[in-house]
């Protein structure tokens, strides 16, 4: 790092993240002493920021809240995560695609032309989610769970009673966020669409967290989708050698299963889904031989379709055909 003007924004950057930084670390990732830092992190509270040093092997420098820092010290990787992430906003679902669009604007005025070149050559376009989440909906379903509040929210149907739930977690899945909560009057866990529910006046009823039946919330929301409750895990499971190269078969298969290359011709394909039937259409949409590798389960429901498609067959043409 050179030039003491680039040093001291770096060492910024770098305590903006809300955590204690001990010298040496800051000084091996500004690649300079421990005294230049320290030198640095005084002439940064002559201008006015109050940065914090505490002793012992825990200790460190770190940003007091409320230092305000301008957005012109922004870095070259800040500069373009900023631009990614406003630019994203769309595929997010968030109601708040003109702030973003006029927040990336303001921030661009204030940089230096270095980065705002960078800013400006990065454009991309993606899918617009047609799903909308009004943004004071996030923010108020958010503080719930934050602050360990019930919630109560109406939830589809106007003449249903309003949601009693203890908040969870709001989770981003596939363009959709959702909100896992106790629900009180169930009595068990469920998962509620945030573009679905509109929030009560907060009731400020605190409540104590219970576990999660699995290992995290992201966990749970996949383990559902999957019809199972506390692992990410397709309840029925397949494994099958096909006769295509890896290369054809892997990118179809994505996060449901797995693909081995056997030589160049031929794979081993473990894959899931809701049941077995749905585990072998899965595998005939390639449209190539396969030989079942197990379980037992899956050379039975074989079987069965191999019914269902005679079954359903119809005559041979010219015999019996109705016009």
């Amino acid at each position: 790092m050179t030039g003491s003007s680039s040093r001291m924004l770096a060492l910024l950057s770098l305590l903006q993240t809300p955590r204690d930084w001990p010298g040496h670390v800051l000084a091996d990732r500004l690649e300079v002493t421990s005294r230049t830092v320290r030198r640095d992190v005084d002439r940064l509270r002559e201008l006015g920021y109050r940065i914090r040093a505490s002793k012992g092997p825990d200790g460190g420098y770190r940003l007091d809240a409320g230092s305000e820092l301008p957005p012109l010290l922004f870095d070259d990787d800040q500069a373009v995560a900023i631009a990614v992430a406003l630019q994203s906003v769309p595929a997010t679902g968030i109601d708040i695609a003109e702030g973003a669009a006029r927040a990336l604007a303001t921030v661009r005025q204030v940089m230096p032309a270095r980065l705002r070149h960078r800013i400006d050559g990065i454009r991309f376009t993606g899918v617009e989610n047609e799903t909308r989440v009004d943004p004071a909906v996030l923010e108020a379903v958010s503080a719930a769970v934050l602050d360990r509040h019930v919630l109560r929210f109406d939830y589809g149907d106007a003449d249903r009673p309003a949601r009693r739930t203890e908040p969870h977690a709001v989770v981003a899945r596939e363009g959709r966020w959702y909100l896992l909560a106790w629900d009180l009057d169930a009595d068990d866990w469920r998962t509620f669409r945030l573009d679905r529910m509109s929030p009560r006046l907060p009731t400020r009823l605190p409540f104590t967290p219970r576990e999660l039946p699995a290992a995290d919330a992201q966990t749970y929301l996949a383990a559902r989708a999957k019809g199972a409750d506390a692992v990410d895990r397709w309840p029925c499971i397949g494994e099958v050698v096909i006769d295509l190269p890896a290369s054809e078969v892997a990118h179809w298969i994505g996060r449901d299963g797995t693909v081995s290359p056997i030589g160049a011709t031929a794979c081993r394909v473990t894959i899931g889904s809701w049941s077995w039937v749905s585990v072998l259409a899965s595998l005939t949409r390639f449209d190539a031989p396969f030989t079942i590798v197990g379980p037992p389960a899956l050379a039975d429901a074989a079987r069965t379709l191999t019914a269902r498609f005679a079954a359903a067959s119809p005559p041979t043409v010219g015999v019996g055909i109705p016009r």
